[in-house]
């Protein structure tokens, strides 16, 4: 049996680091892990290739080679999709859909005549027996949520790891929280579910047999949704570490109860962890509330960022804007929200309501919904009427993203960060790449772009005053030009 595993165009946005890329010679942020799992489950036997559109075009020779075209796609992948479905049908070649985009609505997709919905584990062995009869039926659903010890290790050895900035891993699915515009819990549960240590451990044995030593993103939701596992893993991966001399750097994404257990963020950053997204959202307590980002209630949440920066890992926040409780002054709340923070990293998005989660639920009871969603919560339009007046949100989004990665405002940011952050001392060595981007970003932002004088300030006086910080602090410097670009095509 010969398959194609198709990974779809990521647009523009805040997780594809598209302008970052130049800066250290890479054609993608992340690989496709969701097609790269799918891949270890079926026949070793079979003959299977992933194109990355991302890295390499897709051309006809491929399409027309393969018995069937396997495509997995988030909802920001739709406008890809639809391309790739194009193609595939002018060449007579049927596609078996999955992923989240399908998931949460297939129903928008008629001309793919073959979809898996939900987690892949437990519907594969079914798939493979209809395929090698001839006989693959319209639709599979996952008949719930699988334990995670039915994952394989990801099939890395598909793909060229030299065209990715970061690699990416997994350990658990689910999260215990209930937000309501969130749809992690619609298709992965919210009791998590976590691999064995040494199954995790297995999968990074093979990135370092594949040649692999920079950051891995270890893809998880809330990696603390069960901090006992998390804890146990940890541990594991301190033994790996010390046992293989292992220097590979990961970052996660977690709840912002993190700042409540110090010994859980001193076992992340000794088994390697340099980041982690956390979701603060917004400074109002009202639209917390409103949201049920409970977690998130009846503390500090700038206080608890410091906590998390001064154990030694940056903090990344994503930021929402346009919940029904937000008053007149938001966008001015989120600004100084943000800058004291010191959260370099701030994706902030306008809000969306997903397919199936209780916000869209919600809405679609009260007669606001407007239009499905496009999935890049960057693209400056609310696909649902809100409280506030729609063209002020919109505006006053396209404002904000402005102002906040305007240069000298982030290049602040960056310092405020500084000054909590407490570096490990891998954080010192400097690679072949890193001196490439290094040189890099002194033509782009210190001579070509505007900001420059603020770049040259910024960068002295890092150099002077906090030299052990001084690769931290130029590697967010090249991210902000990313999160610039993004900020000025909104």
């Amino acid at each position: 049996m010969n398959l194609l595993l198709v990974s779809p165009k990521t647009p523009d946005t805040f997780w594809s680091f598209q302008h970052v890329l130049k800066f250290v010679a890479k054609k993608a942020a992340f690989p496709p892990l969701g097609l790269l799992t799918v891949a270890a489950l079926l026949p070793r036997e079979w003959r299977l290739k992933v194109v990355d559109l991302n890295v390499a075009r897709l051309e006809d020779a491929d399409i027309l080679a393969a018995d069937y075209v396997l495509l997995s796609a988030m909802i920001v992948h739709q406008k890809s999709v639809h391309e790739i479905a194009g193609r595939c049908a002018a060449l007579g070649r049927k596609i078996i859909a999955g992923g989240p985009l399908f998931t949460t609505g297939h129903e928008a997709f008629p001309e793919i005549p073959h979809f898996v919905l939900g987690e892949a584990e437990e519907i594969v062995p079914r798939l493979v027996a209809d395929l090698e009869r001839g006989q693959v039926q319209p639709v599979y659903h996952a008949p719930g949520f699988p334990p995670l010890d039915l994952a394989p290790v990801p099939r890395y050895d598909l793909i060229d790891l030299r065209h990715y900035v970061t690699m990416a891993a997994q350990f658990s699915r689910g999260c215990p929280f209930d937000c309501e515009f969130c749809d992690i819990i619609v298709m992965n549960g919210r009791v998590p579910r976590t691999k064995a240590p040494e199954r995790f451990i297995a999968e990074l044995d093979e990135l370092r047999r594949l040649g692999w030593r920079d950051m891995v993103f270890v893809v998880d939701d809330n990696f603390i949704g069960n901090k006992v596992r998390t804890r146990a893993l940890l541990h594991a991966m301190i033994a790996w570490r010390r046992r293989t001399g292992a220097a590979m750097g990961f970052l996660t994404e977690a709840s912002i109860n993190l700042a409540d257990d110090a010994e859980l963020r001193a076992l992340m950053v000794e088994a390697g962890f340099r980041k982690v997204f956390v979701g603060l959202e917004t400074p109002s307590a009202a639209s917390l509330d409103e949201c049920r980002k409970l977690q998130n209630t009846g503390r500090d949440l700038v206080a608890a960022v410091r906590t998390i920066q001064s154990s030694g890992l940056e903090v990344m926040g994503g930021f929402i804007v346009g919940f029904d409780h937000d008053t007149g002054d938001i966008f001015k709340q989120q600004f100084e929200f943000i800058q004291r923070s010191g959260v370099a990293t701030a994706m902030v998005g306008l809000l969306t309501a997903l397919p199936k989660t209780r916000l869209y639920q919600r809405l679609q009871r009260e007669g606001r919904l407007l239009a499905e969603t496009t999935g890049n919560n960057t693209a400056a339009v609310l696909n649902f009427r809100p409280t506030l007046n729609r063209e002020f949100l919109e505006g006053g989004y396209r404002e904000l993203m402005r102002r906040l990665y305007e240069p000298r405002n982030y290049y602040r940011r960056i310092r405020v960060f500084l000054r909590h952050h407490r570096p490990e001392t891998a954080w010192l060595r400097i690679s072949r790449a890193d001196v490439g981007a290094f040189l890099q970003s002194f033509w782009l932002l210190g001579v070509w772009h505007r900001g420059r004088l603020a770049y040259w300030w910024f960068f002295l006086g890092t150099l002077v005053r906090r030299p052990r910080q001084f690769r931290l602090a130029i590697e967010l410097a090249i991210i902000g030009h990313h999160f610039r670009r993004v900020a000025a095509a909104l």
